[in-house]
């Protein structure tokens, strides 16, 4: 099909496209926020959601008319608390049960599917996905949450996974002919709990490496959200390795939400000056100890400055304030900082502008959330991607800095927290000038006009010749 006969029928036929993310807020809602680019654009999507969700995404559909929230039913799994629906509603430990409950929701989605008959279904953990829509004749898209980095990185061909298991040595470097302006490196600590994480069981007897794997071979393609300027050298390695069509979205900057800070959280931020609060959130999944929860919490208020802290309770913990230090309380005060667990709208906190430090664990959706927005950026990754997404921040973009750790246990202490706080924070620091500098280079970069509209408009030409080339 020449170009003239492919833009005729973009023009014609537009897109129908289901959506199948792993039921965790981040890749929820970065499913979600590509639905709202392609609805923009008159393309219909259906979005599979747990029943009980959809009210915590519905601000976020920008397009109702266009996208429709698909209910589906999380089934009980042994182990798993009742009704849980996401990762929100399980510790860590448990993700496994939750997988294995999102795998038996399998006959639901194809039944659904035979009857929506979309042309695509985007998909992440759910491995037996483009099996199951192959006779249906829909074309599976695997749409990573995480950087092309990564799966080059830990997922590469080269590395044989399918006839040796990982070793910690293994992920120390990379391997011979990944990009070598990379500056990937894992410490020791990280390199072993990722073995770990990767053999482990995750779901129905899968193995977490296994489900990785099986998703990326046997999709029809794979996209990520980003641009060929942040990520361009990763992006090319994967398609080199596995021989795939990659297609790059572009950084999907999400739209705002309608909704508007409500609150405790909207009163206390208005207390403040501009960029005067630090912020910091982990993500829906991630879970601390308790010792090293109340490090981080110690080393805020050793900054001396105002911060607003939404974290899961630690392990062992029933709420984050029985977690608290002694005295914390008393020392702080409601005044100065805020400490609380559960969601919360961190598009709009992010976005506050008393806001000028975020303190996070690096999950790709919360990074993007805060480069388009003006709060500098403290690392503090916990597992996987996130260890990767925070060297490609600090070392590649130089735009944050990590908490240090120490390289054998992987503790940080609140000393740490504070002075990676202040390094990004002090104005005369020199380190701090250079991220803030780039920070600002980058951040006007993915919000220049045009970006966004050559990225998808490009997506979507790529989904078009996967139908046509067939």
């Amino acid at each position: 099909m020449d170009t003239q006969e492919q833009t005729k029928m973009t023009e014609e036929k537009k897109l129908h496209i289901a959506m199948h993310p792993w039921l965790a807020m981040g890749h929820l809602t970065s499913f979600l926020h590509i639905s709202n680019k392609l609805a923009e654009r008159g393309h219909r999507i259906s979005f599979y959601i747990p029943i009980k969700t959809q009210s915590k995404l519905l601000s976020f559909n920008l397009h109702p008319h266009l996208i429709s929230f698909v209910p589906i039913h999380v089934p009980h799994v042994e182990g798993l608390p009742p009704g849980a629906e996401t990762t929100a509603d399980v510790p860590f430990h448990l993700l496994s049960f939750l997988m294995t409950a999102m795998d038996l929701t399998r006959p639901q989605l194809e039944a659904s599917l035979q009857e929506l008959k979309p042309h695509f279904i985007f998909f992440d953990f759910t491995h037996w996905v483009p099996e199951a829509v192959r006779r249906f004749g829909i074309k599976s898209v695997y749409y990573c949450t995480v950087s092309p980095a990564t799966f080059g990185f830990m997922m590469s061909p080269d590395r044989e996974l399918n006839r040796v298991s990982l070793t910690e040595a293994d992920l120390v470097r990379p391997l011979p002919g990944f990009p070598s302006s990379a500056s990937i490196r894992f410490r020791s600590h990280e390199a072993r709990d990722l073995v770990k994480i990767m053999e482990q069981e995750f779901g129905s007897g899968v193995s977490f490496n296994k489900r990785q794997r099986a998703s990326l071979d046997d999709s029809d393609a794979i996209a990520f959200k980003t641009s060929r300027e942040m990520e361009g050298v990763y992006s090319d390695y994967v398609a080199e390795k596995w021989r795939k069509t990659v297609i790059l979205a572009g950084p999907v900057v999400p739209e705002p939400p309608k909704s508007v800070l409500e609150g405790e959280t909207a009163s206390f931020l208005s207390r403040f000056e501009k960029g005067s609060v630090v912020y910091c959130a982990f993500g829906s999944e991630c879970v601390l100890g308790k010792e090293q929860f109340q490090q981080l919490v110690l080393g805020l208020e050793l900054t001396g400055r105002p911060f607003l802290v939404a974290l899961k309770p630690p392990v062992g913990s029933e709420t984050v304030e029985s977690a608290l230090p002694d005295g914390f309380e008393k020392r702080v005060g409601s005044s100065r900082g805020m400490v609380q667990g559960g969601w919360v709208q961190q598009q709009l906190i992010l976005s506050h502008g008393s806001v000028g430090c975020f303190v996070t664990h690096c999950g790709s959706g919360s990074l993007l959330e805060a480069m388009v927005n003006e709060c500098q950026l403290v690392l503090v990754p916990n597992v996987g991607d996130q260890i990767i997404n925070a060297r490609i921040m600090s070392k590649d973009l130089k735009v944050g800095v990590e908490v240090e750790k120490d390289d054998e246990d992987g503790l940080f202490t609140k000393e740490g927290v504070c002075r990676a706080v202040e390094t990004v924070m002090v104005e005369e620091s020199l380190v701090g000038m250079e991220v803030r500098a780039n920070h600002k280079k980058w951040r006007e970069f993915l919000l220049s006009e045009g970006l966004e509209d050559s990225y998808i408009d490009g997506f979507i030409k790529a989904l078009y010749s996967l139908i046509t080339t067939s």
